[in-house]
């Protein structure tokens, strides 16, 4: 029974994620801890980490170590292959209609009106991952009180030099993790 929810999870993950992998987290975190309360936020951010920093599409990453977690090499199949189905069946249908009917002036329309959609469920991803980094809430729980201010101060900092020098975003993830194991370390651990 949990192997077919978590199918079905990531079947509707696969079908709704418009616009790539950082689209999908929101719809990951809705499926796998709102709705059927597989994880704990803090574990589905540990995991959205790890699958942003490794190499590889997103939501792919993120239905496998989701399925590693929770039911181990069988949820991994199961989440992956979830994951990838509806985006199969999607872009082999899209694909042939597109160059069956592309010169039509309404396809253009329809593919125009989708990227604002795009825009947003990036941002939101974005905003989910800001705040959980932050605050380690959601944007509804957060409060000021509840800042993590070695975070924050990656953050700007990794911001600004990324800003300013244009530094690979590499350089920027290897180099915020070395920072923030050493804070942590001679903090003696969790500071807020």
């Amino acid at each position: 029974m949990l192997l077919l929810k978590l199918f079905f999870a990531f079947i509707q993950v696969g079908l709704f994620s418009v616009g790539g992998g950082y689209a999908a987290i929101p719809l990951i975190q809705e499926q796998i801890v709102n709705i059927y309360g597989m994880m704990t936020l803090e574990e589905f951010s540990d995991l959205i980490t790890v699958a942003e920093m490794t190499p590889g599409p997103i939501s792919i990453n993120s239905a496998t170590f989701v399925g590693m977690r929770i039911a181990g090499i069988p949820g991994v199949l199961i989440c992956s292959i979830g994951c990838i189905i509806p985006s199969f069946c999607i872009c082999l249908t899209l694909a042939h209609f597109y160059y069956k009917y592309r010169s039509v002036s309404g396809v253009q329309i329809v593919l125009g009106s989708l990227r604002p959609a795009v825009v947003a469920l990036i941002a939101s991803a974005g905003a989910s991952i800001l705040m959980l980094g932050l605050f380690q809430a959601e944007l509804k729980e957060a409060a000021l009180g509840n800042i993590r201010f070695v975070e924050l101060g990656i953050f700007v900092i990794a911001l600004w030099v990324l800003r300013k020098y244009k530094a690979s975003a590499i350089s920027i993830i290897l180099g915020s993790g070395i920072v923030g194991t050493i804070i942590y370390a001679l903090l003696g651990g969790y500071i807020k």
